[in-house]
Parts: structure tokens; C-alpha cells; sequence
């Protein structure tokens, strides 16, 4: 399986590829915790059937210590108990703003007094940054056909 249109070789998307970095880079410095934003990512990509985002935050999550029992409970985190109460307000944050058109006010106000709850401000400016970043990148990937496996952790650094 061959992508559609290689964003990596076109200049113009390589360009906007190394900002894209760039801004998922200040986001990897932020206080919200990596986990927290591997499992946030990776939620936002399973909803959004993005293989290759999925390939890539399941192996980056495994390279720094995520247990396969957590990354295998993401899709049912209701269901799980392996997840703490502020993962828990991060993963429901990341649907609910990742699945904007089925709310009709986007993030509830349920799901935004958990997560004020849990994070402080900074790290809820990472959150609501990190779910619009990954969304993106979703797009991006869905829309060329990007595939899935062969993603190896690390390969986009600098």
C-alpha cells in the first residue's frame, strides 16, 4: 500500500511539515504529561481511522514505558480501570474535541470541570493544543492515505 501523495517529499508540505514539528515540539516541553498526551493522541487517531498516527502513538507510548494492557484499553477507556481519574478527563476531553459536529457545544461542561479539575492552566492550554494538533495531522494522513507500520519511534526528531 503506497500513500496517495507523498507529504514528505513535496516542498511545500515540507515546509509546513517542519513548523507542524515545530509546534508539536513546545507541546512535548509543556508540564502535561507525555503519557497523557501519547493516550490523547492515540484516542483522537483511532476515532479518526488514522493508521499511521495510531502506528505512530502506539510505538512512541511503548518507547517510553506505556504498557500494551493500557495502549489495547484506549478504544474502551470507559470501560478500563487501568487509567487514572485525570487520564480518564484528558481521554474524554480528546473525544468530545475531536468529535466536534457530534456536540453540538463540543467539549461538555462536564468533561471541562474534569479536566480544570486535574490540570492547571498551562496544562490544559498543551490539551486543547495537543487535540487540535493531532486532529490535523489525522487529516492530513486520512486524506493521502498514509499508511500504516512503518513507523519506527523517533524518526521525525530533529
Amino acid at each position: 500500500m503506497e500513500a496517495r501523495f507523498n507529504l514528505f517529499d513535496n516542498e511545500l508540505a515540507g515546509k509546513f511539515g517542519k513548523r507542524f514539528a515545530n509546534t508539536a515540539t513546545v507541546l512535548q516541553q509543556s508540564s502535561l504529561p507525555k503519557t497523557t498526551q501519547e493516550l490523547v493522541a492515540l484516542r483522537a487517531s483511532q476515532i479518526n481511522g488514522c493508521g499511521f498516527c495510531v502506528d505512530m502513538h502506539t510505538k512512541d507510548a511503548e518507547a517510553r514505558g506505556e504498557t500494551s494492557i493500557r495502549l489495547n484499553l484506549v478504544a474502551v477507556w470507559r470501560e478500563a480501570t487501568v487509567f487514572t481519574e485525570a487520564e480518564r478527563a484528558a481521554l474524554a476531553f480528546a473525544e468530545e474535541g475531536t468529535r466536534l459536529a457530534d456536540h453540538h457545544q463540543g467539549v461538555s461542561d462536564e468533561t471541562w470541570a474534569q479536566v480544570r479539575k486535574h490540570y492547571d492552566d498551562d496544562q490544559v492550554a498543551a490539551l486543547i493544543c495537543a487535540v487540535a494538533l493531532i486532529n490535523a495531522a489525522n487529516r492530513m494522513n486520512v486524506i493521502v492515505r498514509n499508511p500504516a507500520g512503518s513507523y519506527v519511534p523517533g524518526m521525525f526528531e530533529h
